[in-house]
């Protein structure tokens, strides 16, 4: 091989492309790598005049001036190159020709931005995650921390420096890393129990994988100060109870009152609550009592004073005689040195709602009834006695008449809490109600949970009229909400499939598809009664019994329903 070939050898084998012109700016010498980058064959090339070959050259220029130009970038058409060209000189200094070196730098180019953007990108993700007041580590695929922020090191004590590229459980005084576990098993982790730092902080973690396509990447920690929790929720306990004390959140148009016996028990509270009687509220469970006692305080005078709701089943007995009636300085150990005012001096001009008041001991029955006597109360130590002026609302779920036989309510109290009974009656006994309560309940779900659904099939609508409610309004409200944690966050309507499995009371018949929802509701309810009635050869009785209600509704809905037997001819 001669030096020549050598020569073109090496230069066809770099990653450069090269230009050689002649004194007459002729290209001499075009390598492999050029005619690729520009796109024209070498052949073509030359021999011709480099500007007819290569319009926006200047190296032809160069080849004039004598003056090289370093790493410029030009645009060839689509491609970006940089280029050095130089004049090329003889011994004695005069020009004789000139070369371009240069090199296709367009992925390059791309990749700068990209690493650029990238860079941007990491900023922004730091300074959000700087920015939170949530405690976040990221572990890489391995465990290994590589990211922590400021809050991260005012729970654990431990400085990014101190944390980055060391395995995360680095920072656990007691427990397992929950960086580790996730990047073993790839799934998240909610609510870990740890002890972190020098200082064993008590904290709860939770851990997400990172996935970048398909391929797992790392994971994200989101630590909670358990002790700040545990402050917080102090808090929202004595928020909920001041409310509970001080406020009557209802009014008696949040009663749904389409059905005649709950328009009875309405009509009741209506009339006696701008009067101060004592009032009985008697129901079971789940009826709708406390939001009765409610809408009774609103429509009293007392409006804009103390509502004070007591659960008597829900305060130990030890405590609920001077949570009531309040004690004197010094009454006994671990009482507050200045005294404490009893709840029904809260309510001064205002209500005490007693909830579940056949529960109440029998000792605070008796002090109880002689306020209810006298309108006084005297704290416990003390001897002076003070006038309140506050209206009772009790409830109950339980036969107090029965209690009074048996010695475990006394006569007297029954008597001065019974002055205005008023029965609530329980969902299977008002079940024209349940359209407009599943439509209220959803209202109210959709704020608490952020929902957006409008309504329910009629399918489902009928199941749950089927359904006999042993916990009432309560557990028809659960049912929904399930049925609505249960949807897709695309689903507007709750349908069958959503509902939890429930016991129905009748047997099943053909559902109307079309038409007004509660015509709809009508329609299938006259049927289940026709086909009961048709089962038991039209005895009332019978028919009343396997329905579930009583005679008297029986005839009552057959009225409403236009029910009438064909005897025929």
């Amino acid at each position: 091989m001669t030096k020549a070939e050598l020569f073109e050898t090496v230069l066809n084998s770099i990653i450069e492309g090269i230009i050689m012109i002649d004194r007459d700016a002729k290209i001499i010498f075009m390598n492999k790598q050029a005619s690729l980058i520009l796109g024209i064959p070498i052949s073509q090339a030359i021999g011709k005049y480099v500007v007819d070959a290569i319009p926006n050259t200047r190296l032809h220029i160069v080849l004039k001036t004598g003056i090289p130009e370093p790493d410029k970038i030009q645009q060839l058409g689509h491609t970006q190159i940089i280029t050095t060209r130089v004049p090329i000189r003889d011994s004695s200094g005069q020009i004789i020709g000139a070369v371009a070196i240069f090199r296709d730098i367009t992925s390059v180019q791309k990749m700068a931005e990209e690493v650029t953007n990238l860079k941007q990108v990491e900023a922004l993700l730091k300074a959000i995650i700087e920015s939170t007041s949530d405690a976040i580590s990221v572990a890489d695929e391995n465990g290994k921390i590589v990211m922590v922020n400021k809050a991260y090191t005012k729970i654990t004590g431990y400085s990014s420096n101190e944390v980055v590229g060391k395995l995360a459980t680095v920072d656990i005084a007691q427990g397992e890393s929950m960086h580790i576990k996730v990047a073993k098993t790839k799934q998240p982790i909610y609510g870990a129990r740890l002890l972190v730092g020098p200082g064993k902080r008590d904290v709860v973690v939770d851990v997400t994988p990172l996935f970048v396509k398909n391929e797992f990447k790392g994971s994200v920690a989101v630590i909670h100060d358990v002790t700040e929790i545990i402050r917080l929720n102090k808090e929202l306990d004595e928020v909920k109870r001041l409310i509970r004390r001080m406020g009557a959140r209802y009014t008696f148009e949040d009663v749904v009152a389409e059905s005649p016996k709950m328009k009875i028990a309405l009509t009741q509270a209506m009339k006696v609550a701008p009067t101060p009687a004592t009032v009985l509220l008697r129901g079971e469970s789940g009826t709708g009592k406390e939001l009765f006692a409610h809408a009774i305080h609103n429509a009293s005078d007392r409006r804009e004073r103390a509502f004070i709701s007591v659960n008597c089943a829900a305060i130990p007995e030890s405590i609920l005689e001077s949570e009531l009636f309040g004690y004197a300085s010094g009454a006994f150990t671990g009482a507050r040195r200045e005294g404490k005012k009893g709840l029904l001096e809260e309510a001064q001009h205002g209500t005490v709602f007693f909830d579940e008041i056949g529960k109440m001991p029998l000792t605070v029955q008796s002090k109880l009834l002689r306020f209810l006597e006298n309108r006084e109360i005297v704290p416990v130590g003390d001897t002076k006695a003070l006038k309140i002026d506050a209206r009772i609302i009790a409830a109950t779920n339980m036969d107090l008449e029965k209690m009074v036989q048996q010695g475990s309510f006394l006569p007297d109290l029954y008597f001065r809490l019974n002055v205005f009974p008023i029965l609530l009656p329980p969902l299977r006994e008002r079940k024209e109600d349940i359209p407009i309560l599943v439509q209220y309940i959803i209202r109210k779900l959709n704020q608490e949970y952020g929902r957006t659904v409008e309504g329910i099939s009629p399918d489902a609508l009928v199941r749950l009229i089927n359904y006999n409610w042993p916990g009432n309004v309560r557990e028809l409200e659960n049912v929904i909400g399930r049925a609505m944690i249960n949807m897709d966050s695309e689903d507007k309507v709750i349908k069958l499939h959503h509902l939890p499995t429930l016991k129905t009371t009748y047997h099943a018949v053909d559902v109307p598809s079309t038409g007004n929802l509660r015509e709809m509701v009508f329609e299938y309810e006259k049927g289940i009664i026709l086909k009961a009635l048709d089962q038991n050869d039209w005895n009332v009785q019978k028919t009343a019994a396997s329905l579930g209600m009583s005679v008297r509704t029986l005839y009552y809905r057959m009225r409403v329903l236009e029910i009438k037997r064909n005897k025929g001819i």
